[in-house]
């Protein structure tokens, strides 16, 4: 099963759904990590250039990602479900959407806004140039600085959401006893547990 049904994901929804969140878990704990190194030491760059390589990457997957769900829509929702329980599902679906995107573009704003003018090489592959730095932003200083809490600070939202959406998910398998993880996992069929 290649497609969502209206009872389940597809191989695609799936793929997309495992390989972010592998990206996306290395990403923070690299961004962790790297952010923690002195600027002056040995590897900090290769860090550095390491997380915007795969932040590109977790940018144009997030963006197919989205194209996907639009032609293809997601699964309906368990009926067992409240109102509240739905609409916190699509607001946090809606924040993680947001974050795939914002944290790579802050990024990339920020590093294009840098006075050190450092440039980004994809995998010391391909270079990615800068993007330009919308006035409104203040100076290249300014504008760095604001791009660079941004991003910060959507990355420790990520993390909660991530924690909210881990635990949505047990909460779903194990105490309501549904299909929400199970159809994330396999594209057979799945069947509530009671």
């Amino acid at each position: 099963m290649i497609r969502n049904t209206a009872t389940g994901y597809g191989l695609i929804a799936i793929a997309f759904h495992w390989t972010m969140a592998l990206l996306i878990a290395g990403m923070l704990a690299l961004g962790l990590y790297m952010t923690s190194l002195p600027p002056t030491a040995a590897d900090t760059f290769w860090y550095y250039q390491l997380h915007k390589s795969f932040g590109f990457v977790v940018l144009a997957l997030a963006v197919l990602r989205l194209v996907w769900r639009v032609v293809n829509p997601a699964p309906k929702l368990p009926s067992g479900m409240s109102a509240f329980e739905k609409f916190l599902a699509h607001a946090g679906h809606t924040g993680l959407y947001g974050l795939m995107l914002a944290l790579p573009l802050t990024g990339w704003i920020m590093v294009s806004a840098s006075p050190w003018n450092i440039p980004t090489v994809l995998f010391n592959t391909l270079p990615v140039p800068h993007l330009p730095v919308p006035a409104f932003l203040g100076d290249k200083p300014a504008a760095e600085a604001l791009m660079k809490e941004l991003h910060e600070n959507g990355a420790w939202l990520l993390i909660a959401l991530l924690v909210a959406h881990i635990a949505a998910a047990l909460k779903h398998h194990f105490l309501s006893r549904d299909t929400t993880l199970q159809r994330m996992i396999s594209t057979r069929p799945a069947r509530a547990n009671g």
